[in-house]
């Protein structure tokens, strides 16, 4: 047992570094090949830029491992990188629908077709998606300036956006799970990418509970949940296989905000979208 504890503890800590780039490199460079970003969910590096900008203002507080401050920069690095090529690369607004329209796909994107408050993350100009980012980021600086010559407050706050941080990324597996429900099928789900997930919840989980360095249990309960996720994903797999969809849930973009003159959209009935891979991505 001391063997295996030893060995994750050099292991688990590189795998967890390494993970990101490994996990969103292929999905980058793929995109960049074929000058595309057609499929591509925005909310992925939404959901990690989020979460691993609110585990960086964590540290300071919780002064958890050094290897899990280390992904979330290197979590941040591939995520603005991944988010700058589906920019650049995508779709034009179609009057149509269909997959051009998919990575801006309308308010209807989500649970229950849910929408949201001013087409959140959903802007058709790229500049919004940096403002956000940079406001996000001013403002933490801004609260951990105020907060920290007060003790007794920041313990709180600092376990606070610990938690927020955590929580939003171990929802990441959710849309994923949905999704596969929904069409009944996980067409476009890479074995490779689940493989490597179930594999690395495995090592961080023994790690988690193993690990002699500071691991705040805030990095437990999120980890056991996605850990939950992974796995229920992997169900999915191993039942629905990499069959056609049953049922297509993705809604056009309207374009330009006019309505339709004519066609099979008129009566507002979801167009087809085949969206598997893009709500798969995510890191270890």
């Amino acid at each position: 047992m001391h063997f295996f504890t030893t060995l994750a503890g050099y292991a688990a800590p590189i795998f967890l570094i390494t993970s990101p780039i490994l996990s969103y490199s292929d999905q980058a460079i793929s995109m960049h090949r074929s000058k595309s970003s057609a499929g591509f969910s925005l909310d992925i590096p939404l959901i990690m830029l989020v979460a691993s900008i609110f585990r960086v203002f964590y540290y300071p507080g919780a002064k958890f491992d050094t290897a899990l401050l280390i992904q979330s920069f290197c979590n941040i690095f591939i995520q603005i990188i991944l988010l700058k090529i589906a920019l650049d690369h995508r779709p034009p607004p179609s009057s149509k629908g269909g997959d051009a329209a998919l990575p801006f796909a309308g308010a209807q994107d989500g649970f229950g077709g849910f929408q949201r408050p001013y087409n959140f993350w959903q802007w058709r100009s790229p500049k919004p998606y940096w403002q956000f980012l940079l406001s996000l980021f001013i403002s933490l600086t801004i609260l951990e300036l105020l907060l920290a010559p007060f003790p007794s407050v920041y313990s709180g706050y600092s376990a606070l956006i610990g938690y927020i941080g955590l929580s939003v990324e171990a929802t990441l597996p959710l849309p994923q799970l949905v999704a596969n429900a929904r069409s009944r099928s996980c067409k476009g789900f890479r074995f490779s990418v689940l493989a490597s997930w179930l594999v690395g919840d495995a090592m961080k989980m023994f790690w988690f509970f193993t690990s002699t360095s500071a691991i705040p249990w805030a990095f437990k309960l999120c980890g056991i949940f996605q850990a939950g996720c992974d796995l229920m994903i992997g169900i999915q797999y191993w039942m629905y296989g990499d069959q056609q969809p049953a049922m297509k849930t993705q809604q056009a973009w309207p374009y330009s905000g006019k309505p339709h003159l004519g066609g099979p959209y008129d009566s507002g009935r979801q167009t087809p979208t085949g969206r598997r891979t893009p709500l798969a991505e995510k890191t270890i």
